[in-house]
């Protein structure tokens, strides 16, 4: 296959991961190369996921770099094979790549845990909340940016539907439940969606009240996207200039030490539901 221009987050995570197998197992580029029956440039290629790697020499690598941890070579063969276009590839060129790398990771993943702080989770969002966060940008974005964001935000949300959705954690502040983004009847229809997607079997929505006092990274939004292995977790926190992408080991143990802070803080379930219905009643 020809060389890509502009890998995807997960085909450079891919390549990222392999360099690391490669390099603990103290087997150079040049030696890598001999192995798989490869110039020098395609291993350097595939280590930056410009290139793609077959599920058979990514076995042959894994083998002879002594990978014993077979869930792990299969979870990265499951990242190699060529797949088909999701449907976010339809906006490819409208959008960030950062914003359709995203929606891979969440089509990809078996579990989804998320914080949000003064926010509803996208996920979440009824398309009036959602578009009252897309006007309050700067610079402000034209109305049909604004109307291609709010159809892709939707498609998006699909991945919470069907009949073996991923589990879904959210913990959400009580600062993001009173917000009245678009005035009280937007914020309680918002509040109303959030009370009958919380009934789901895969949802699992918990309200950390003001009362709950401190926890770490206070004000930070951030997604935990679980792999079919940990080794392939991924951690996605929002920014000013797009999303960011966390993989490192230490990071990702961090960020699930702090997921369980803020689950354990948090109300139950249906202390969440009961809080929230309290806050809508009173729009």
């Amino acid at each position: 296959m020809p060389p890509r221009t502009t890998p995807t987050e997960r085909q450079k995570r891919l390549g990222g991961e392999l360099r690391k197998m490669r390099t603990a197992a103290g087997i150079t580029a040049d030696q890598a190369a001999g192995l798989l029956g490869l110039d020098r440039a395609k291993i350097s290629n595939i280590e930056t996921g410009i290139r793609s790697i077959s599920p058979e020499r990514l076995r042959t690598l894994a083998c002879n770099c002594d990978c014993s941890d077979e869930a792990y070579v299969e979870a990265l063969v499951s990242l190699a094979r060529p797949d088909g276009r999701g449907w976010w590839e339809r906006y490819r060129g409208s959008l960030s790549a950062g914003l359709l790398d995203i929606a891979e990771f969440e089509a990809l993943a078996t579990r989804m845990r998320t914080v949000h702080i003064a926010h509803i989770p996208g996920l979440l969002q009824t398309s009036d909340h959602a578009l009252e966060l897309f006007r309050a940008v700067l610079p402000p974005l034209p109305e049909h940016e604004i109307a291609l964001r709010l159809a892709y935000r939707i498609e998006r949300q699909r991945v919470l539907e069907g009949d073996t959705p991923p589990e879904y954690v959210a913990v959400v502040h009580e600062a993001a439940v009173r917000m009245q983004f678009g005035g009280p009847k937007i914020a309680r229809a918002q509040l109303e969606h959030l009370l009958a997607v919380s009934e789901r079997p895969s949802v699992r929505l918990l309200v950390v009240p003001f009362a709950a006092g401190a926890f770490p990274g206070s004000g930070q939004t951030f997604n935990y996207l679980e792999g079919t292995v940990q080794q392939l977790d991924t951690v996605q926190i929002d920014s000013t200039h797009g999303p960011e992408f966390l993989t490192g080991e230490s990071q990702l143990a961090k960020y699930r030490t702090h997921l369980d802070w803020m689950e354990r803080i948090a109300l139950s379930p249906q202390a969440s539901r009961d809080f929230i219905r309290n806050v809508a009643n009173g729009l």
